[in-house]
């Protein structure tokens, strides 16, 4: 079985001359990225590996979350593939990772994220927030095999926020 988990990059700032790929998280996406990562890691799940955009925002994001799951950084690796927003280079890296790995965390963008979450999962998704987790299951023992999976969890911050 194969489990892809998406999270969406926390609330990023256009308030600085920056290029896109450079854009900071604002306070909301760092307080955002906490609150997923603190339910995340209270489940135990074991990752093999984490995959995340090189974007500032998408990295910033993974940091948070790595951090709060303990997670060894050696098992990390940034890839130009998910700074994707039509979802189809992400969906073409994902179908290409090493079949040894069962459990992938991916952090990027949107509608990248969206489409993939709607397109590989069975639970109609009209918007993956900022900071937004979507688990995936697929019945399936090959990446370039998984189609259409079940959609196990959907975890948003406004779930979460008191």
């Amino acid at each position: 079985m194969k489990h892809l988990i998406l999270v969406r990059h926390g609330k990023s700032s256009w308030e600085y001359a920056v290029n896109d790929i450079d854009r900071p998280l604002k306070e909301r996406g760092i307080n955002d990225a906490f609150l997923v990562s603190n339910v995340l890691n209270e489940q135990n799940i074991e990752i093999d590996f984490s995959f995340s955009s090189p974007a500032n925002r998408a990295l910033h994001t993974a940091m948070i979350f790595l951090r709060q799951l303990n997670y060894d950084f050696y098992k990390f690796q940034v890839t130009s593939d998910l700074y994707d927003f039509s979802g189809e280079s992400a969906i073409s890296f994902i179908k290409n990772l090493d079949d040894k790995l069962n459990t992938i965390l991916v952090f990027g963008h949107n509608y990248a994220f969206t489409h993939i979450a709607n397109s590989l999962g069975n639970t109609y998704i009209d918007n993956v927030p900022t900071s937004g987790l979507v688990h995936l299951c697929f019945n399936q023992d090959s990446w370039s095999s998984i189609t259409k999976g079940v959609t196990k969890q959907v975890l948003f911050p406004k779930q979460l926020r008191v």
